[in-house]
């Protein structure tokens, strides 16, 4: 046994571990960290949403069974790695997509299913939101989920107690405690940086509308309170301790980090917490996230406005639709390449044809692609249709299709990149994660390109929000009181290994241009979207 499997055992056995877990859109991940934040073990559950009555949603007993089977796999990793039998952790904390609409009745009944960050069903509420608000109400926002709910009639907006994220859910059912993290609390209704908590003079706005339209709902009393960074959220409770590990190995009493979302996650993983910096994180959805200095002069429509764990204002560009539609044609090669008897495995296929981008002609060889699995509020889509679209002159090459396909995962960012652009916002440093990244130096080049800035990934890119999630456990059980910056600064990424790819200037003059036929281009994808049922 080597020292340092001996030093993780013993953290485990010790307690002085970490373990944070993300659910995310298409896997469940859980990551288990030591005091230098080091990963222990790491275990995943994959796991689809259903469109279900015209909604994506995802059933209680899948996110239940997810988080079973993520816990399982991550015991079972300690066990491999350090022979170590994990029973118990020193802190342990949430995060998930972000947005969305659970709705509970007073006796914690779940009212309607899920509804997940990509509806876009919520138009006429986030219009009117934004209007009366004057604060841009994006469609997926839990306040948008509610007020078109009660647009609507909907028969259970009569029985609503507690409305709460996917991440607050998952808290409150293994602590008991109706809490949010503030970066997640921010994705439901707009927060007030000065007291780290819901803006009151909006909220007070928001309560007027929903009395015109359904008097006797309290808002305020709907909404998960709002805690920040550093701040203990509860305990894991003897039935939360059963609801992740139904086994009973599993020993109560660790102590929770606020659940987070993604998007704060990411910012955590990314050291992208100090105003100037900022992120991007590429999944099956893409957004960007800027820590502002100031507010924004202007209320823009391709911007959210949200914050980070610590509550400091950030600007965000949420795409809905991210690198599904590149991992189906990964897919596809792959089948093609078992076809011939070539390499089956998907790291293999990957790697190669995102070498193959970085063969391609900068601007794609005249190449379109459009990643639209669902609607795209930036481009003014309610729902999608994937194309890829040539003329006949284009040079149609693997390496042109593949860097066109990685160029449309970044196309609609880039659009919102340039609304910020506009505002002033100035950036030191852009870093990026998620699993497009683990292709070293491929997608992190073509980003630099897209946005014409510096982008950084460093050595947690692959972890992600599991690791990000992981160390806000960690600043809780060990942080002794230190501002979130400080503590990422000071025992987080000092001497972090990073690397940074500057912008290529052949690249961003051949994405320009790429990019331009791809906002003219926009109109077949509307067209399609109406011709194709």
């Amino acid at each position: 046994m080597t020292e340092q499997t001996t030093t993780a055992a013993a953290a485990i056995a010790a307690g002085t571990t970490s373990l944070g877990i993300e659910l995310g859109s298409t896997n469940i991940k859980a990551c288990l960290i030591g005091p230098d934040h080091e990963v222990l073990a790491t275990g995943s559950h994959a796991w689809e949403n259903q469109f279900v009555d015209r909604l994506w949603t995802y059933s209680e007993e899948a996110i239940w069974a997810g988080l079973q089977g993520a816990v399982a796999a991550l015991m079972a990793d300690a066990k491999e790695r350090h022979g170590a039998d994990l029973t118990a952790v020193g802190a342990l904390g949430f995060s998930a997509m972000m947005h969305g609409y659970l709705a509970f009745d007073s006796e914690g009944r779940l009212l309607v299913p899920f509804r997940t960050w990509r509806n876009t069903n919520t138009g006429a509420a986030a219009s009117r939101l934004t209007e009366e608000l004057g604060f841009n109400f994006p469609l997926r926002w839990s306040a948008s989920h509610l007020y078109q709910a009660i647009l609507d009639d909907e028969p259970h907006v009569k029985d609503l107690a507690f409305v709460t994220t996917l991440a607050g859910y998952v808290h409150w059912k293994v602590t008991g405690e109706k809490v949010l993290g503030v970066g997640d609390a921010s994705g439901m209704f707009p927060i007030d940086p000065a007291t780290r908590d819901y803006d009151a003079a909006m909220l007070a706005r928001f309560q007027g509308l929903v009395d015109a339209r359904h008097p006797g709902i309290d808002v305020a009393g709907l909404l998960p309170r709002v805690l920040v960074a550093g701040q203990e959220a509860g305990t894991l409770t003897a039935e939360g301790a059963a609801l992740l590990d139904p086994t009973g190995a599993l020993q109560a009493g660790a102590p929770l980090a606020p659940a987070e979302g993604d998007a704060g996650t990411g910012m955590v993983a990314t050291n992208a917490v100090a105003p100037r910096t900022g992120n991007i994180s590429a999944g099956t959805s893409i957004f960007a996230m800027v820590v502002l200095e100031k507010p924004l002069e202007s209320v823009h429509e391709e911007l959210d406005i949200v914050t980070t764990p610590a509550g400091d204002l950030v600007a965000m560009v949420h795409c809905n639709n991210g690198a599904s539609e590149l991992g189906t044609w990964a897919q596809v090669f792959t089948e093609f390449a078992t076809a011939v008897g070539g390499k089956d495995d998907s790291g293999s296929v990957f790697g190669a044809l995102f070498a193959a981008a970085l063969e391609g002609e900068a601007d794609g060889g005249g190449l379109l692609a459009y990643n639209y699995l669902s609607g795209e509020p930036i481009t003014g889509l309610e729902e999608g249709r994937p194309l890829v679209v040539r003329t006949p002159g284009s040079r149609l090459t693997l390496a042109n299709f593949m860097r066109t396909q990685l160029y449309a995962a970044f196309g609609t960012l880039s659009l919102g990149m340039k609304v910020l652009h506009g505002e002033g916002v100035e950036l030191d440093s852009m870093f990026a994660h998620g699993g497009m990244f683990r292709t070293a130096g491929v997608a992190q080049r073509l980003l630099a390109a897209a946005i014409d800035a510096p982008v950084t990934v460093g050595d947690t890119a692959s972890e992600g929000g599991a690791w990000g999630i992981a160390v806000l456990a960690e600043h809780v059980r060990a942080g002794e009181g230190r501002a979130l910056d400080a503590y990422l600064a000071e025992s987080v990424f000092a001497g972090a290994d990073l690397t940074v790819a500057e912008p290529d200037a052949a690249d961003v003059a051949g994405y320009e241009a790429w990019l331009t036929t791809y906002e003219a281009g926009l109109a077949i994808e509307h067209a399609a979207t109406e011709a194709i049922h």
